[in-house]
């Protein structure tokens, strides 16, 4: 498996320290992390690169042979340069800046291909990290006292770091993982270091790092000429995340709180922010939906109340409609209320549809994958794990004149569930 979102290591910040802005060719020395955990660190030599107007890319100085041309680098400073650090600040606001130089630095090094191992990168259970956020790089003292993305490099077959890396793939993973990951850097900002608040949950945060990249891609749609292998390295695993959501709800949190979120878990949090934005901006542009995310990042409010805030309703009743618009959305022979609906993605459409359109890694399910079990309303008889944000699915078919019946919440031995948990039952009427 192929972790094409990282582990982003989050901390707090903040040193006064002014540097100049770097020029092409200028050498220094970085801090990195050597393990998942970040608790050692090793040093690193790298040159920048390219340096652009918002955007230095700095490449390890020991990075393999045969890795990003001259060219590659700057088809990349590029992307990050002129599309994806825009849409970030539009959608979110601006970076700090607290080392004064004026950009983000992007570090392609090799340590964070030796993350992991080989072995632990082609496991059918393992990854790679492709990149990350490091928030300890804002406090004073604890490490690179500026703003920084950090990315692996390309190592060719058979890979000399870790598993191998191609150029190719390098060129089309790292952009997609820099608008995730730069989100979080905004985020952090604009909650802890301007607004002295602490920093955003995670699901809320993993929400609006992967509606980032649906942003990023649809960035790509609106050029001139429209560059849809770009757009398929966008959202595809987002789509990908969603499907194991959608395969197996009542198995996976949406408000999750530990840990960095399973893709089943990302999927969830993508789709409640991407639902967030339809029913809340004043039309489906990337211009209208920029005025809610900046809402939810430029705010001093966390998790259910930030959400609370933008919506003016209480953050269950959200979720509610959340859940059922997931299958109701686009459901063929029903008109859904209008805060039932998506109105951007039409999942019904768009699985079998994108399957084809974009292919491997992460292949999409060829059909929406949301498909309740089916029978009669007096029979139901679920048993499951409560999990936060999230519920099983039944579609109970009650002929017009069949007697009525009771369901009934319980434990597993048939008692009353603790006073402490709130289950819901959302019920809508389809035919």
């Amino acid at each position: 498996m192929v972790r094409n979102n990282p582990p982003t290591i989050h901390a707090f910040t903040a040193p006064p320290v002014a540097l100049a802005p770097p020029s092409q060719g200028d050498v220094r020395t970085f801090s990195v992390c050597s393990n998942l955990n970040c608790t050692s660190k090793t040093t690193v030599t790298a040159t920048a690169k390219q340096v652009g107007d918002h955007i230095a890319i700095f490449v390890d100085n020991n990075a393999p042979p045969g890795g990003l041309s001259d060219a590659d680098l700057l088809s990349l400073r590029l992307k990050f340069d002129t599309l994806l650090y825009v849409r970030d600040t539009l959608a979110f606001g601006r970076e700090t800046d607290i080392d004064g130089n004026g950009v983000v630095i992007v570090l392609m090094t090799n340590a964070v291909n030796q993350l992991v191992t080989k072995s632990e990168c082609t496991s059918p259970t393992g990854g790679f990290v492709a990149g990350y956020f490091y928030g300890a790089d804002l406090i004073f003292g604890q490490g690179n006292n500026g703003e920084i993305f950090y990315s692996l490099v390309a190592d060719p077959s058979p890979g000399t770091l870790s598993c191998p890396h191609s150029v190719a793939q390098v060129n089309s993973l790292v952009p997609v993982t820099f608008i995730h990951e730069f989100q979080h850097m905004i985020s952090f900002g604009q909650h802890y270091l301007k607004r002295a608040s602490a920093p955003e949950v995670l699901w809320l945060n993993e929400g609006l790092s992967h509606f980032a990249e649906e942003m990023g891609g649809r960035t790509y749609l609106d050029l001139p000429a429209p560059d849809t292998a770009s757009f398929c390295d966008f959202v595809k695993g987002d789509l990908y995340n969603a499907g194991q959501y959608f395969g197996a709800p009542q198995d996976h949190f949406l408000l999750a709180t530990e840990g960095i979120g399973t893709l089943a878990e990302r999927g969830a949090m993508w789709l409640f922010v991407r639902y967030l934005v339809d029913q809340y901006a004043a039309d489906q542009s990337l211009t209208a939906g920029d005025v809610v995310t900046r809402q939810l990042d430029q705010t001093t409010l966390r998790g259910a109340a930030n959400v609370e805030h933008v919506t003016g309703r209480p953050f269950a009743e959200t979720v509610a409609h959340w859940a059922l618009a997931n299958y109701v959305s686009d459901l063929p022979g029903f008109a859904p209320p209008p805060e039932l609906q998506y109105k951007v993605r039409n999942f019904r459409m768009d699985y079998p549809t994108l399957s084809l359109r974009c292919p491997a890694p992460n292949n999409l399910p060829a059909s929406f994958p949301l498909v309740p079990p089916v029978g009669p309303g007096s029979v139901v008889n679920l048993s499951d794990t409560l999990r936060a944000g999230s519920g099983r699915y039944y579609l109970a078919q009650q002929s017009t004149r069949a007697p009525g019946f009771t369901l009934l919440f319980s434990d597993g031995r048939g008692f009353a569930l603790p006073d402490e948990l709130v289950p819901r039952l959302n019920v809508i009427r389809i035919r």
